[in-house]
C-alpha cells in the first residue's frame, strides 16, 4: 500500500492522555467541545469519530469503562440500543442514503481501542466508494470537519434527548 502523510493526526499520536482515551472523554464534561462530544446523558456519551470512514461518522459509548456488552448493567445496554435506534434519524436527516452500524468487540473482534465498548453509526451515499478508494486504498473528504460537528451535534440534541429536553 502506498503512504499518504496526514501530519493532522500527529497530536493522536502524540497524545499525552494516560490511559482509556474514551474515559478521558466520559470524564471531562467540561472538554466537550474540543472532544467534539454531541451528546452526554447518566449513561451514554456520543462523540465523532476524528478519522471517519465517511463525513459525519460517529460513536456511542457508555461512561463506564467496559469492553464486552455482558458487563454492562442490562439497563445501561438497553439505554445505548434505545439511542441507537435514534440514531439513525441523525444520519437520516443529516443526508445519509444509508448507514452501517455496528460494534467490534475486544482486539480480535476488529476494535481498534478494544478497552471500551462503542458502537459506530457511519452514514453512507450512493457512490461513497469511488475510483480512489478501489484503486489507492484511500479516501477523501470535501467537507470541512468543524461543520460537519456542528451539523451532527445539532441534529443530535433534537433526535436523541429524550422528549423537552435541549
Amino acid at each position: 500500500m502506498d503512504r499518504i502523510y496526514a501530519p493532522w493526526r500527529s497530536e493522536y499520536f502524540g497524545s499525552c492522555i494516560e490511559g482509556c482515551v474514551f474515559c478521558h472523554i466520559a470524564n471531562n464534561p467540561q472538554d466537550d467541545e474540543k472532544n467534539r462530544v454531541i451528546y452526554r446523558d447518566d449513561f451514554v456519551f456520543g462523540v465523532m469519530n476524528l478519522y471517519p470512514y465517511t463525513p459525519g461518522h460517529f460513536m456511542l459509548l457508555p461512561l463506564s469503562h467496559c469492553d464486552s456488552p455482558e458487563k454492562l448493567p442490562l439497563e445501561v445496554w438497553l439505554h445505548l440500543h434505545t439511542l441507537s435506534h435514534k440514531a439513525m434519524s441523525v444520519l437520516y436527516e443529516y443526508g445519509a442514503q444509508g448507514v452501517n452500524m455496528g460494534i467490534n468487540i475486544k482486539k480480535a473482534g476488529g476494535a481498534g481501542i478494544p478497552e471500551h465498548l462503542h458502537i459506530h453509526f457511519v452514514p453512507r451515499y450512493v457512490g461513497d466508494t469511488n475510483f480512489i478508494t478501489s484503486i489507492a486504498d484511500t479516501r477523501t473528504y470535501g467537507m470541512d470537519f468543524d461543520s460537519i460537528y456542528q451539523k451532527i451535534k445539532a441534529l443530535s440534541k433534537k433526535h436523541l434527548n429524550p422528549a423537552g429536553q435541549a
